[in-house]
């Protein structure tokens, strides 16, 4: 039975390529042909699916089961034969029956995967490992490097904050494994472990030229991160960037333009609309003319005024080669994109210099790189997408007598009304909040084989990341945000520095030895690694005179200058052992100390081990000739996290505080009659008892490839168990400590889930190739402790906020139940389906409706995670497209939550009029209703992220010269029955998120 359905599986695929070649023989046979059959074959036997074509045309045919072909083609044609993995032959036709042997390419067969401390080929793995090289033709818009991530590789998330130029992105490898701490994976960029802080960028990843990345590579399971011991509980990502190569220098250009417009708007009441509300709503009020009078007579797209169709472009130019055997590349790039919500913008200039010289034979190698950032960018305040829905439309957005720069504001006695929205355009002009951020990343790697052992080899790693930033953020004294009649101290001018100084020592010593003997081979590796990390910033502000907009006085006279530092020191080891090329062996240890921790608790130590089995090279697997990798993998490990924010919580420290509402004037009063406030000094809380939090995953997976690897994949089964959480708001019991609160290492959290991808050539001959791939990930994950004891009635501790006026705490950290789930009151309806305002279901059945009734409800984190891209080439046209499908992620629709109210006291409040969004008259509530899982959704979506066609340009003009010029759609298809702008929102509460863009880019490439 197995063997029938290996020959459907294959005639079926067998049937489905042969149809591409049908119409082409059809039209190529004419009288003067001959027939042509044969075998192609390798060193092992049959290939089945190999192309045998008349070279030049797409007239051909495929190899059957048994490696067999037969074909009519003219007499005297070349027939060119390939297969993917395998060096293409060509032959001349002949009535005479004949053999083909291709070769395989080793290049392809023996991929090298990048992992921690050293690269193996990648039929040896043993670990969860992902790698992905970066496919030019299919990106589409690209500014920073997580934008190539995502929906690519299973079981990583990465969800954008937002629309702004260049903004970062929140990325999660199988969910989070923390709380309080830090969820970001460890990002390491040749060979450089990067800090995820850089402040006045958008993104810490901002620094790394996308057109200079030359793959990713995932590290999932603590088999592949322990290595890394600490920070790695969350995956380790790898990103390597492009080096030189050997030959003549080369030249590539790449240019692209783009406009980039909102995809969708709120959907609120225009002018006409708003006006005829109004009259309605206060047609039997006793204040009904008080009202209409307030009534403009303008019809003014608030949302329209704060967006813009916005302009960007981004210029890369390279060099490289060999000069003087000395492989070399060098890059600049230049970005300058503007945001859709107006005045927001980035301008970036990017450089990267790579050197990769060798020395005495190869014994040694060098590995230099250097990656510089200046970036300058401009900060939209946020605050003016939630204006732009309530402000008035019937009102101007100018106002040639208006006091606050020309701009309509709602007045009160020469006053700003302290609680009327702001004007959404002043609040974005009359504001320039910019900084300048300068970043250098660079390292330098020796790796030496000694010459009188070469088995054994030394490396050594110098890394450096340097960040400064300056900032101002520019309030006009006349903006309405601030604006006050009787002081000239309106504005204000705040200006903030920062510098990061992180820097890297690591060296290793590797011994490989291969005994045939005992057909084993030993890879045995152990090192030490020295990271420092130091941090200074000092921010200030100053009043803005109304005057002459000359800097006045500090706002406070207290020094914001604050510095940090902390070290991490760690010996490491690694032991891989494979027998017969069919067992491989991974143990790994890591024992990291952190100065975060008292020295009781300074030093972790992190274990882990994997097994894998090649199958396919088990005797008993010749017979199937199609498989051509299958490898089952088992791992554990433990990884460690110290990064709870604070440097230091463990010693105890002290705080200083200034004013009223903290000190106290044991010194009485000044002349002038002001207070003499003095510092008070109190102890803060602290816990000498801090130490790892500590992360156990179980991993059990198999990778698979098919036709020699033209189709491969693996499948994944992960447990994950965190257990001493570094926990930031453990409850106190009275009087024991100097808080309520106190960071404590309580809690534990465990995540489970599956992953599976494939990735495959379907169609690859002379003038048309189609390649796809699809990923898809389950996860689950689950708190299973929070404190010592549970009490009774304790539903958790409350996270993220409904926003807006009265905000409540929305979300629970709650044992049993996954991070951030939504704790809410259950919704009761009439018959027709309509929300009743302020009727909940009475879950304790004590006849009140009281915080006991609420319950838990849904999640901001998907189920399923699923990715898809594919690639045709016909010729020189390339078509392409990449799409992610995120299955039951909830999302909190705060944006109509806090607008809903109908009232005519919320309507008209404080002598202003506010608009409201049409969803409101879907519910009729009189009042915000906040809590109602009515406005907790279902946010599944199917996103087709670009859509990319593309024209190749072969020798132009004879000179060898190619060339590429392309088309492509970002964000141009969105399916979701989510009801806001986006269901796409980090931590699920979707509150004036900056909209992602619908953007059209035109581009072209030049190499030479």
């Amino acid at each position: 039975m197995k063997k029938n359905m290996k020959n459907v599986w294959r005639n079926s695929l067998l049937f489905f390529l042969a149809c591409i070649f049908i119409s082409a023989n059809l039209t190529a046979q004419n009288a003067a042909t001959i027939n042509v059959s044969g075998t192609v074959k390798d060193n092992l036997g049959p290939i089945t699916g190999a192309t045998v074509a008349i070279e030049g045309t797409t007239v051909g045919t495929i190899t059957d089961i048994d490696g067999k072909f037969s074909l009519q083609v003219p007499a005297e044609s070349i027939l060119s034969v390939s297969f993917m993995g395998y060096y293409s032959q060509k032959i001349t036709a002949s009535g005479k029956e004949i053999t083909v042997i291709l070769e395989e390419d080793s290049k392809l067969l023996e991929e090298i995967v990048v992992i921690g401390y050293g690269s193996v080929k990648k039929e040896d793995v043993t670990g969860s490992v992902t790698s992905i090289k970066i496919d030019e033709q299919n990106k589409g818009q690209v500014t920073t490097a997580q934008d190539l991530l995502a929906g690519k590789i299973a079981g990583v998330s990465v969800v954008s904050s937002g629309g702004r130029p260049g903004d970062g992105a929140q990325i999660r490898i199988r969910g989070g494994s923390s709380l309080n701490a830090t969820n970001d994976p460890l990002v390491i960029v040749d060979g450089v472990i990067m800090s995820n802080d850089l402040p006045g960028a958008s993104n810490f990843l901002s620094m790394v030229n996308p057109n200079d990345i030359e793959s990713f590579t995932v590290l999932k399971d603590a088999s592949a991160t322990a290595i890394y011991g600490s920070r790695a509980s969350n995956g380790v990502i790898m990103i390597t960037t492009k080096k030189g190569v050997s030959g003549k220098p080369r030249i590539s250009y790449n240019a692209t333009f783009s406009l980039s417009t909102k995809r969708n708007s709120v959907d609120v009441m225009d002018g006409n609309e708003y006006r005829e509300f109004i009259a309605n709503k206060y047609a039997y009020s006793a204040n009904k003319n008080e009202v209409l009078g307030k009534l403009g007579a303008h019809n003014t797209d608030w949302q329209k005024e704060i967006f813009q169709t916005a302009f960007g472009t981004d210029h890369n130019i390279s060099l490289y080669g060999t000069t003087k055997d000395i492989p070399y590349r060098a890059s600049i790039g230049y970005t300058n994109e503007e945001g859709i919500l107006m005045t927001s913008k980035l301008e970036r200039v990017t450089g990267n210099l790579s050197l990769t010289p060798s020395f005495f034979d190869n014994h040694l190698k060098l590995n230099i790189n250097g990656k510089g950032m200046y970036s300058k960018t401009r900060f939209a305040e946020a605050s003016a997408i939630g204006a732009a829905l309530s402000f008035d439309p019937t009102q101007p957005v100018y106002d040639e007598n208006s006091v606050t720069g020309g701009y309509f504001s709602y007045m009160n006695g020469g006053e700003i009304e302290s609680l009327a929205p702001r004007n959404p355009v002043a609040t974005l002009k009359m504001r320039d909040n910019t900084a300048d951020v300068r970043n250098f990343v660079g390292n330098i790697q020796a790796d030496y084989k000694l010459h009188f052992f070469p088995d054994l080899n030394v490396n050594m790693n110098l890394g450096l990341d340097v960040a400064e930033t300056r900032g101002t953020d520019y309030k006009n004294p006349f903006n309405p945000d601030g604006y006050r009649l009787d002081d000239t101290r309106s504005g204000s001018r705040k200006r903030f520095e920062n510098f990061r100084n992180n820097q890297l020592f690591e060296i290793y010593t590797q011994y490989v030895k291969e005994v045939e003997s005992i057909k084993s081979k030993f890879d045995v590796m152990a090192g030490y690694s020295w990271q420092r990390y130091k941090k200074t910033n000092d921010e200030y502000t100053h009043y803005v005179s109304k005057v002459d907009f000359s800097d006045l006085e500090r706002t406070d006279d207290t020094n914001h200058y604050r510095y940090k530092e902390y070290y991490l020191i760690s010996q490491f080891g690694r032991f891989n052992y494979t027998y017969n090329n069919k067992y491989l062996l991974t143990v790994t240890l890591r024992n990291d100390g952190s100065s975060r921790f008292d020295s009781d608790n300074r030093w972790g130590l992190f274990p882990a081990t994997a097994f894998a089995w090649r199958i396919n090279e088990e005797a008993f697997m010749k017979d199937f000739t199609a498989l051509s990798d299958l490898k089952l993998r088992l791992g554990w490990g433990k990884t460690g996290q110290q990064d709870l924010g604070d440097d230091y919580m463990y010693p105890a420290k002290a705080s200083y505080v200034l004013g009223g509402d903290y000190g106290y004037y044991p010194m009485g009063v000044n002349p002038d009659g002001s207070i003499n406030w003095v510092k008070q000094m109190k102890p803060k809380a602290y816990n000498p008892n801090l130490k790892w939090e500590t992360t156990t995953t179980w991993n059990a997976g198999i990778d698979y490839g098919f036709l020699n690897n033209r189709i491969n994949g693996a499948f994944d089964f992960y447990f994950r168990k965190t257990k001493d959480l570094l926990n930031k708001e453990s409850d106190l019991i009275a009087g024991v400590g100097f808080a309520e609160q106190l960071p404590r290492n309580i809690g534990s959290l465990e995540n489970k889930g599956v992953e599976f991808s494939i990735n495959a050539v379907a169609i690859q001959s002379k003038d048309l190739e189609w390649s796809l791939g699809f990923n898809i990930a389950y996860n689950n994950s689950k708190i299973t402790q929070l404190n010592e004891v549970e009490t009774e009635g304790f539903t958790g501790l409350g996270v993220g906020t409904t926003g807006g006026d009265g905000a409540e705490k929305l979300q629970r950290y709650a044992v049993g139940r996954a991070p951030r789930t939504f704790y809410v009151f259950e919704q009761v309806y009439d018959s027709k389906g309509n929300p009743l305002e302020g009727v909940y279901v009475d879950r304790d059945k004590d006849g009140v409706i009281t915080e006991a009734d609420k319950y838990f409800y849904k999640k901001p984190a998907a189920d399923v995670l699923i990715g898809f891209n594919t690639k045709i080439i016909y010729r020189n046209w390339d078509l392409g497209f990449n799409a992610r499908a995120s299955l039951g992620n909830y999302v909190y629709d705060a944006i109509s939550a806090n607008r809903a109210e109908l009232a005519n006291n919320s309507i008209y409040k404080n002598e202003v009029l506010t608009n409201r969004p049409n969803s409101a008259f879907d519910t009729n509530f009189e009042n915000k209703q906040l809590l109602s899982d009515y406005y907790v959704q279902n946010a599944s979506f199917l996103k087709i992220d670009n859509i990319t066609l593309g024209y190749s340009f072969e020798n132009i003009f004879k000179t060898g010269m190619k060339a590429r010029a392309y088309f492509s759609v970002q964000n141009p298809i969105v399916i979701t029955s989510y009801d806001g702008l986006d269901p796409e929102v980090v931590d699920g509460i979707d509150y004036d998120i900056y909209p992602r863009p619908l953007s059209f880019l035109i581009g072209f490439n030049l190499n030479f």
